[in-house]
């Protein structure tokens, strides 16, 4: 994943695939759109294909769902299934960070580059700092503070390998703490099953 154009579409299609799986498990209720998260995940990485590939319409579109849509989505998602407040105001610091991200990509064009077997990306964001803390403590908040042990399972995978990809690949970090967090979000498929349906399993020892 990320090591090339070939790699993000073998996991892009995995991933995506998991997160078909684990919407089809969650069905139409409140857990949905979390359970969601490993397909949009995936396409992400599909996406990024494209960027190898040179194509500006994909690089655009990998820094629209990497920075302004993900700190917003994942702890609204986790408010969704949990409806706990700390989920809303993580939701709310998500919001904070994205809009101006947003704003960061309208007003500047979005540039890639190979760094070694990544892609680092560069929009020109104010404060760059300051909002990727507040990116982390919205997505990783969320997760953590959900009252869920899968969930919190998967925010301390995110984190550890959030700290990992930052002292690994410093210029590329967006691109490698994305991948990674494609990768863990198919933890997301078992949490997405009922948990009555779980603990129909438990009782009949499968």
């Amino acid at each position: 994943m990320c090591w090339s154009a070939e790699a993000d579409l073998v996991a892009g299609g995995a991933v995506a695939a998991v997160g078909i799986a684990a919407a089809v498990r969650a069905g139409a209720s409140r857990r949905l759109p979390l359970a969601a998260l490993p397909l949009l995940l995936g396409v992400h990485q599909l996406v990024e294909a494209g960027v190898w590939a040179g194509w500006g319409w994909a690089r655009t579109l990998w820094a629209v769902i990497a920075l302004p849509l993900l700190p917003l989505y994942v702890p609204a998602a986790v408010w969704c299934a949990t409806r706990r407040r700390s989920a809303a105001a993580f939701t709310a610091l998500g919001a904070a960070v994205a809009v101006p991200l947003a704003l960061a990509l309208a007003r500047h064009p979005v540039t890639a580059h190979p760094h070694g077997h990544t892609v680092g990306y560069a929009v020109g964001v104010p404060a760059a700092g300051l909002l990727l803390a507040g990116y982390l403590a919205a997505v990783l908040g969320s997760l953590l503070c959900s009252g869920d042990a899968r969930l919190r399972l998967l925010g301390a995978v995110v984190g550890v390998g959030a700290v990992g990809c930052a002292l690994l690949w410093r210029l590329a970090f967006v691109s490698t703490w994305c991948a990674l967090a494609a990768v863990a979000s198919v933890l997301l498929l078992d949490w997405a099953k009922p948990p009555a349906a779980r603990s129909a399993r438990r009782r009949t020892g499968q």
